[in-house]
């Protein structure tokens, strides 16, 4: 009997390390078909997944409830699974280079509790070579053991898309790879238990981390494109929105948009390509030139709000902005690597006094990570602009016509139920110096948006 068969039979385990917003929805999935052995160094967040609350909001504290993942911080309980898979991140430093500090200590920890007859496979997004040249020597080290005869290693690239309710582990094509046949059927069979779209199997494990790789790269060469045009277009006024409505007519047209570039994949992977090319003696041109443009977005936001704010007769220094988002994308609480930070972070060194509000954003790591408090909506009032930088759901029930009560010191409006404003109100605000508003999503219509009286922006 063959590990595969011991697993679905119960009588082996699987274990995921790393449950984050990756590794948590995966361990889930499985537990669902097999047993499951669920580990992460964050105690706090152990604590929390026992108690059924989901921190990630992935799958939700129902799911998180009633799953048979068995949840531990305790190291030694992985020598009790025999199939694993290592879903960890793999972040860059401030100089861009790859961080693969997380990866190599999920290897240590796990080489340190491998036993005979196991398969690790490593889901965290690397340059080719790195499974078979970093993590695979950790794990023959701390277990004694040699890979490719006392256990086997391959690749399976996560795509998960952190918030999106419609591409799932479930749905998306699950690439796979092995050390060899043998490990790469056993791997395959075993992603086919909870992958419903089925699994393509890689020729190498190289080829399989290039694939991850190049796929948000790809993606993140489009964005900065669309990043490009927005300039262009703004320094011609034309709006750039309706610009890509024009063309996205046409059948091939590709249909990306401008936007802040951050998160835990699209902002980061390139930088995963272009190290291993500059090893290889090349230096990116393409990649690299795309990946400026988009970690200059958020700078580019600030100065056209300052842009705005001063043709509003408004004084810079000791103004009040509010930001609404600052999440890395809508509607999840992960806030890694997001470029709303960056907007931020260069208004408040014109002198602005910032305050962010967002109902879904992880606290905590809000103010780890940035140093950054949230304001509770009620206490938004007598603000100079409104930027919102994030659509989540709770925002798009906000009327144009609310939004200006936060300019003045009539209150703020709701998120539930939206207080209505005067007609008196209405008319004078018409009369007003417009209200600066920054829609970096292109949330609202800007037609409705200028006959309203704002001084309308958006990439």
């Amino acid at each position: 009997m063959n590990l595969y068969n011991k697993i679905i039979a119960r009588e082996e385990k699987i274990s995921l390390i790393g449950l984050g917003y990756v590794g948590m929805p995966i361990a889930v999935a499985f537990a669902k078909k097999v047993n499951v052995i669920g580990f992460d160094v964050n105690k706090e967040k152990i604590h929390q997944y026992k108690s059924g609350i989901d921190p990630t909001k992935e799958v939700g504290n129902e799911i998180i409830k009633n799953t048979t993942v068995d949840f531990t911080y305790e190291e030694d309980r992985l020598k009790e699974a025999k199939f694993h898979i290592v879903a960890v991140p793999t972040p860059v430093k401030d100089d861009h280079t790859p961080d693969l500090s997380p990866l190599k200590s999920a290897s240590r920890t796990l080489g340190k509790n491998l036993t005979k007859g196991s398969i690790v496979v490593f889901e965290s997004t690397v340059f080719p070579g790195a499974t078979e040249d970093i993590c695979i020597p950790i794990l023959e080290e701390e277990s004694g053991l040699v890979s490719g005869v006392d256990f086997k290693v391959g690749y399976s690239p996560e795509r998960i898309n952190p918030g999106d309710k419609v591409h799932r582990l479930e749905t998306i094509v699950k690439v796979v790879s092995g050390q060899d046949e043998e490990s790469l059927d056993v791997i395959a069979k075993v992603y086919e238990l909870v992958v419903e779209a089925g699994v393509h199997k890689a020729a190498s494990i190289k080829v399989a981390e290039a694939a991850k790789v190049i796929e948000n790269s790809q993606r993140d060469i489009n964005i900065a494109f669309m990043n490009e045009l927005s300039i262009i277009f703004n320094k011609m006024d034309i709006d750039t929105k309706e610009v890509l409505e024009a063309a996205g007519t046409k059948w091939n047209f590709l249909k990306f948009s401008p936007g802040l570039v951050g998160g835990h994949c699209i902002g980061v992977d390139p930088y995963y390509l272009t190290y291993k090319a500059e090893q290889m003696g090349y230096h990116s041109q393409i990649i690299l030139a795309g990946r400026k443009i988009n970690d200059d977005m958020g700078k580019y936001v600030a100065e056209n709000t300052v842009k705005k704010m001063i043709k509003a007769n408004k004084q810079i220094k000791g103004s009040k902005v509010a930001v609404f988002g600052v999440t890395f994308k809508e509607n999840t609480p992960d806030v890694r690597n997001t470029k709303v930070v960056d907007v931020i972070k260069e208004l408040e060194d014109y002198g602005v006094e910032v305050l962010v509000v967002d109902p879904v954003a992880d606290v905590e790591d809000l103010v780890e990570v940035y140093g950054i408090k949230l304001t509770r909506l009620e206490d938004i009032k007598d603000i100079d602009a409104a930027v919102f930088a994030v659509p989540h759901n709770e925002f798009k029930t906000v009327e144009l016509k609310n939004i200006k009560k936060l300019y003045n010191s009539n209150g703020a409006f709701g998120l539930d139920s939206l207080d209505e404003v005067s007609a008196t109100t209405e008319s004078n605000n018409l009369t007003e110096n417009k209200k600066v508003l920054i829609d970096i999503k292109g949330m609202f219509d800007i037609n409705e948006a200028e006959n309203a009286g704002y001084d309308y922006w958006r990439l």
